[in-house]
């Protein structure tokens, strides 16, 4: 498959069969991650493959945060968690952040969602499923999470991804057309 199919196809897969993601497809994954362009080639980013009774721990703490965050949404707190639950595989990404230099951090994080994007591309070559999540159940801005990570130095959570065996293929979604949201300057 082209690379122009692969991104027409692309989708995000939330929901998986109960099958874990083998190890050498997980690093399949990681190893198309790396290869994404950055700046200056600081290779900004680190990768937390979150699996086992890690996982668990992971679920535990994204409970105690949308129970927190939606005391008056019981049911979307069990929505949420059965996504979770059913999910073989989470991966945190976070980009390097260099004290003192804004702009250079903010130029990592852009890499570290190209890294993002490229393990996205890989994972459908591989048979696999994956959603980027920010908010919600990926406690991306939740101090928790950077404590179950290991409280890790100048680091920013860029996103958590869920990844797994599609149970389905995922609906095709509209897009804007290119061309309405281009403007040549001739």
């Amino acid at each position: 498959m082209s690379v122009v199919e692969t991104l027409k196809e692309r989708r995000a897969v939330r929901n998986y069969i109960p099958k874990e993601v083998e190890t050498e497809k997980i690093q399949a994954l990681l190893d198309c991650a790396v290869l994404a362009p950055n700046d200056r080639l600081r290779q900004p980013w680190h990768f937390y493959v979150i699996r086992g009774e890690a996982k668990q721990r992971f679920e535990e703490i994204a409970k105690a945060f949308l129970l927190e965050r939606f005391p008056t949404k019981p049911n979307l707190v069990q929505d949420s968690l059965a996504v979770l639950e059913k999910t073989p595989l989470v991966i945190v990404v976070t980009s390097d952040v260099i004290p003192g230099d804004e702009a250079s951090s903010e130029d990592n994080e852009y890499a570290v969602c190209c890294a993002i994007h490229s393990m996205w591309l890989a994972a459908k070559e591989l048979g696999l499923g994956m959603v980027w999540r920010t908010r919600g159940i990926g406690l991306v801005r939740d101090e928790r999470l950077m404590e179950f990570l290991g409280s890790p130095e100048n680091k920013k959570v860029v996103g958590t991804l869920f990844i797994g065996y599609p149970q389905a293929d995922a609906p095709v979604t509209n897009r804007v057309a290119a061309e309405e949201k281009t403007t040549w300057l001739e």
